[in-house]
């Protein structure tokens, strides 16, 4: 399985624990690409819902997912500092220039301060007695709450202080380069 490569297009699609597809992000620009992480930026980008509504993302996101963690952050470039927003998730796949994951649900919202809120809860719950989430998952993701608060604790992965500024930095560069093509 080949890796995204710096540059190029990809669409981020996510399921359900049944295997529907929930939303697709149809434009993100690879920033790094390897077999365990991408990270990826979107600004305005067109996003689908598994009903067919369709909206565009309000501001500029850097996108990051890794093949062994069960979760992924987008974090929102806003006027007032950088919001997180962090699916509980299936480890990504990436398949026909796509990064997959299954959403479970459970999300995390971190606000500039670092504060954050779990949200979802119930829909959690539902979902997991609808869809017959295993023990197993359900072990899973709670252990990997713990391990995403922990990170936002002690300012790890994307929000260590210097990520948002690396990477938009890349992002920056990136869209000057496709422009001069």
């Amino acid at each position: 399985m080949a890796n995204p490569k710096e540059g190029e297009t990809i669409q981020i699609h996510s399921y359900k624990h049944d295997g529907k597809i929930h939303r697709v992000w149809q434009e993100t620009t690879v920033l790094k690409g390897t077999r365990n992480v991408v990270i990826g930026a979107n600004e305005r980008t067109l996003v689908i819902e598994s009903d067919g509504r369709t909206w565009l993302t309000r501001e500029p996101s850097i996108v990051y997912f890794h093949a062994q963690h069960w979760f992924n952050i987008i974090c929102m470039l806003r006027d007032d500092g950088v919001y997180y927003y962090c699916n509980m998730s299936s480890p990504f796949v990436f398949d026909n220039n796509t990064v997959k994951y299954i959403d479970y649900d459970l999300d995390v919202k971190v606000f500039p301060d670092m504060s954050y809120n779990i949200l979802d809860e119930d829909e959690y719950e539902d979902h997991k007695a609808k869809m017959n989430y295993p023990d197993v998952i359900d072990q899973i993701l709670q252990r990997n709450v713990d391990k995403l608060i922990g990170w936002i604790k002690q300012r790890r992965g994307p929000f260590a202080p210097d990520f948002i500024d690396v990477w938009t930095s890349r992002y920056e560069f990136q869209k000057q380069f496709q422009t001069r093509k």
